[in-house]
Parts: structure tokens; sequence; C-alpha cells
């Protein structure tokens, strides 16, 4: 009797093991996902989410376990899993760049067919873009590669939530607001918890913890390739959930508005850009934010920056300027290389004698970051692609941060980075920019832009308001954004 009372389960896993040699990514982790929920799914980077995910969308056997769709658990496999309704949206978004939007419908959509497919499939993620990020202005006939990173991640949402045949009983989303700003990822979550509220369930794996807390109705925190923790959302707030995930949290200390520093000349200056707007300076030891709705211009900026004061080809010389890339897939790591030569290839010059690299300082340099900033694997000659999304993130900055260039530009780094490590890196950051580093750091996270000397704010690819110390808050920023709209 009891049976019948109880909430549907979607997909129920049990005692799932799954290793890489001998890394235990999952030890026995147990999960059920009922209809009409959202799962908070929480942990550190290499927890072993991503794992959890690859196991219910069957795109990974497990060692051990086993797995049920529908109370069904002699399913097995990518086509079994999509078959019982299982759709997601991957931290590494995986549509094809070459194609349009619509040619992308169809590939994940196979029950889009006949002469007037295109037409059929244009007009249904269209539809679902406008009820999911109503103003959205994406052109789906637009190959993908020729979209910002933000609109890529929301065509991906849109498609994956798309009913072609079939309704998506669960959708997983992976980091789903990495490239969102803060309205996106509001609008984002409003139509989750309807998607909910209509019977729907999702899984929302986040380093977010806001979001996590205003969305999800049940929160499991993973940590070592478990689930050490299943209660539901109203019984954690953030401190217990970060606590819960095996961190401590602690609050930044950044000095705004440090007097010495104002009074130094800049070493840096921009016109206006495109003839309008604020100029842009920095100065050195400073922390200097871009601000504003993603997608007005911020990562052109860091752009033009990097390429006016770089393009520096002798081996041996030394950069002034350095870049920790958001997009890791695109234009971050090399793929097929080991996670000691993504790192160190930046600090070349440096570790080289007449033209030849010393491997003992390679290495040497590989162990002191891996150790500085906790990048989780067995050995750094281990492929990039063996680590999880966040410690790839880790990678990078590392990279960076291992370079003597003075002036370090930082495009939204910290994309699928947990809270642990980002508090180090925030530390880090702090103290290189007190012995007299330069950071220049876009980000769509608030509480990141907050932690800055100074933030710009960019509009329609200009910058519209700067800010200073105390005046930085979410308030101003979306004030300084949205001026003159409707006027």
């Amino acid at each position: 009797m009891k049976e019948d009372t109880e909430p549907h389960a979607v997909v129920s896993a049990r005692g799932i093991k799954v290793h890489f040699g001998a890394v235990k990514a999952l030890d026995g982790a147990d999960l059920t996902i009922h209809a009409g929920e959202c799962i908070g799914l929480v942990g550190h980077n290499g927890a072993g989410k991503s794992t959890i995910v690859n196991v219910i969308n069957g795109g990974l056997n497990p060692h051990e376990g086993t797995i049920t769709y529908d109370g069904n658990d002699k399913a097995h496999g990518i086509n079994a899993a999509r078959a019982y309704g299982i759709r997601c949206v991957f931290q590494e978004l995986s549509l094809a760049p070459n194609l349009t939007v619509v040619e992308n419908m169809r590939v994940v959509h196979h029950g889009l067919s006949g002469w007037n497919w295109r037409r059929q499939a244009a007009g249904i993620v269209r539809a679902k873009l406008d009820e999911i990020f109503a103003g959205h202005k994406i052109d789906v006939m637009r190959s993908v590669g020729e979209l910002s990173i933000a609109e890529r991640q929301m065509v991906e949402i849109a498609i994956t939530f798309c009913t072609v045949g079939q309704k998506p009983k669960l959708v997983i989303l992976d980091e789903p607001t990495s490239s969102l700003d803060a309205g996106l990822a509001e609008q984002l979550m409003t139509y989750v918890r309807a998607f909910v509220q209509a019977g729907g369930a999702v899984m929302l794996i986040s380093h977010i913890l806001g979001e996590i807390l205003s969305t999800a109705s049940r929160i499991l925190v993973m940590k070592d390739g478990r689930v050490v923790a299943d209660r539901a959302a109203q019984d954690f707030n953030v401190r217990s959930l970060v606590q819960a995930m095996g961190s401590v949290v602690k609050e930044q200390d950044r000095k705004h508005g440090n007097e010495e520093r104002t009074a130094t000349p800049p070493i840096l200056t921009l016109p206006s850009r495109r003839g309008r707007g604020l100029t842009f300076e920095v100065r050195k030891g400073e922390v200097v934010g871009l601000a504003g709705l993603a997608g007005h211009g911020q990562t052109d900026m860091l752009l033009d920056l990097h390429r006016s004061l770089s393009g520096n080809w002798l081996p041996g010389r030394r950069e002034n300027i350095t870049f920790v890339a958001g997009d890791r897939s695109l234009n971050g790591t090399f793929p097929l290389w080991s996670i000691l030569k993504n790192l160190s290839i930046a600090s070349l010059g440096d570790l080289s004698k007449m033209s030849l690299v010393n491997k003992e300082s390679e290495k040497s340099l590989g162990a002191e970051w891996k150790g500085r900033i906790e990048i989780r694997t067995p050995t750094m000659e281990n492929g990039i692609l063996s680590l999880s999304g966040g410690n790839q993130q880790k990678v990078l900055f590392a990279r960076a941060l291992a370079t003597t260039a003075p002036i370090v530009l930082m495009d939204d780094p910290m994309r699928g980075v947990d809270i642990g490590t980002k508090q180090e890196v925030y530390r880090i950051l702090n103290d290189e920019a007190s012995a007299g580093r330069t950071f220049i750091w876009y980000s769509t996270e608030m509480d990141e832009i907050r932690l800055c000397d100074r933030a710009y704010v960019f509009r329609d690819g200009v910058i519209v308001a700067e800010l200073v110390g105390e005046e930085i808050t979410e308030e101003n920023v979306l004030a300084a954004s949205f001026a003159g709209e409707g006027a």
C-alpha cells in the first residue's frame, strides 16, 4: 500500500561504482529522482557529479550497481535512456558549431523528417527559446559557431526541452547558467520551476548555490564518489550546504579604494569604444571588473587588450599580458596534451635554456600548482580531458598565474568551479594584486564583481558607467545596464 502513495521514480541508481584505472570516480553512489521534483546536485570538482550524469544518461556503463528507468533495470545505453525521456545539457556544450541551430535540432531530434523538416524544426525551437528566454533575439537559421557562448548555451537548453514526439521526463542541467548573466539565469530558473510544477523532473548541477537553494526541492551532496547528504532544500542554507560539501565558508576580504593606488598614474589607458561612452584605465595592483549583461562587449574588449599588448613571438621573451579563457573547450585547453603540458605552455620562456625546456623545472612547476590550486589527478602526465570540467579550468588559471606577466586578463574564468576552489583562487588573486599584479576580470557572477576595486559596466559594446568600491552593487550594475531603456 505504501508503494502506491510514493511518487513515481523516473530513474533510480543503486550502488553505482565506476573507476578509471586507480581513480574511483563513483564508489557506491545511490540516488533516486521522482517526477515533479527538481534535484539539486552539488559537490566539489571531482566529487563524481559528471560521472553519475553519464551513468544516468546511458553514456557510461557502471562497473557495479544497477540503473533503473521507470522501474526497468534491463534497459542500458544512450538509446534506452533517451527512450525513457532522459535528456541532458552538458557543461561542455555539445552543439555542432558548423551547423545551424535548426540543423542541430535535427541531430538531436530524429523525429524531425519530411520535406519541410527545417520549417518544422525552426518553429519548434524558436517557440521554446521564446518560452524560456523571452526577448532572446537569436536567429535560428544562423550557424551555432557564429553565436556567443551565452547564446549557444541558451540554444542547447531550448533544444533539450523541446518536444518532438516524446516529452522529456528528466532533464539534467549541468552548470546551465555558467555563461548566462543574472537576468537570463533567472529566466531559466523560472522555466525550470514551471516544468517541474507540470510534472517534469530536473537534476540541476550548479556551483552557484543560490540557484540550487531557490530552485531545487531536494538537494544531494556528493563527495568522493558517494552521496553523503540527501535532504529537502529547505533544510539547507549556503553555510550548511558548503559544510556538507566539506568546505569552510570564508568571508572575502577585498579592500576597496586604496588611496595610494588610485593616486598612481594608470599603466594602461584606452579611449572610449566606438567613439562613445567612458574611457578605460587600470593601475598597477588593481582588480578591475567588467560588468553588465552578457554579450555586451566585455569579452571583445579583453581580446582587443590581449592583441594590443601581446604578439611577441620570440622564444624566451617575457609577455606583458596573460589570458584566462572562460570557454576552455574552444580556446583554452589543448585536448591531446597532458595536464602538465597544458599548464606549462605559457611559461616555456622561463623554463628553457638554449631553447630547450628543462624537464625538471617543468615538473616542479606542475607539482607546485597541483598542490596550490588542488588539481585532482594522480599524475600531471594524464591527459587534460581526464579531468572534470572544473579541474580543467583550474589548470587554465594556474597556467596564467604561473607566468611572470604583470597583467592578467580573465574571461569569466570561474565557470563550473566549486566554491572551495573559488575561495582559494580569490585568496591567490588578492595576494597577487597586493604584490602589484593587475587583473582585468570579466565575470557573470555579481559576487565576483563585488571583489573588484573598480567595475566598468558595459552596454551595447561601450562602457556606460564606472563604479568604485562600495558603489559596486547589483542594483547599480543593473541600473547602468538598463539605463535609457524605453526612452
